[in-house]
């Protein structure tokens, strides 16, 4: 059986998953569906990604799974970045943003990694 507590992307996804959730839970109160709706999407599935690529079938699936973890970390930036900007929505919790960063960090160097295996 794995070991998911001990693997840090695992980990970093789901409570930057759960941050997303309490952010967009803010975006909805204030009434900002279609901004909730959108950074609600790309920021879990960020970690349903890295979560699914855990059981890969080969290097190519886990490559291909991490590949699009990245792909939704790279639109959510784009989300906050927007909520940053906007006068009209709320501002993220500080922090938020940079964990984000951290985690792109990471899932690049994974996806490094698994291509010279």
């Amino acid at each position: 059986m794995r070991d998911d507590k001990s693997n840090i992307i695992v980990k970093k996804t789901f409570d930057f998953s759960v941050e997303i959730i309490e952010f967009t839970e803010e975006l909805r109160s204030g009434r900002k569906f279609e901004m909730a709706s959108q950074l609600f999407k790309s920021g879990t599935s960020i970690g349903a990604n890295v979560k699914e690529a855990q059981n890969a079938e080969s290097i190519a699936d886990f490559i291909h799974k991490f590949k699009i973890a990245a792909k939704e970390a790279d639109e959510t930036e784009y989300w906050l970045d927007l909520c940053e900007k906007s006068p009209f929505l709320p501002k993220p919790k500080p922090g938020l943003k940079e964990e984000l960063i951290t985690i792109i960090k990471i899932i690049s160097k994974i996806i490094s990694s698994a291509k010279t295996r």
